[in-house]
């Protein structure tokens, strides 16, 4: 599963959200929280448009080095959510 598992996510057709839910409910052990699901998909469109560093919001009671926001690169890194870059890019 894993990395393919991803891949062919990001190439289908379901709807991106979806993708995700079923990306960080599959592909993680344990499973990631769907409250993540929001914040995975800001960080992706932040990555997307070369926004590496824009602070993503977390949920209530999830900390990243101990604030309630993370970069958008280390939600994408976190979570394994390079598959749904437009294309591979050196995230810093």
């Amino acid at each position: 599963m894993g990395g393919n598992f991803a891949q062919d996510l990001a190439l289908s057709t379901i709807p991106l959200d979806q993708q995700i839910a079923m990306h960080l409910q599959g592909n993680h052990y344990p499973p990631v929280p769907l409250t993540m699901l929001q914040p995975c998909l800001y960080a992706i469109e932040a990555c997307n448009e070369e926004n590496y560093n824009r602070q993503i919001e977390l949920p209530k009671g999830v900390l990243w080095r101990g604030q309630s926001t993370a970069p958008a690169h280390a939600i994408v890194e976190g979570h394994h959510l390079e598959s749904w870059l437009l294309q591979e890019q050196e995230i810093e």
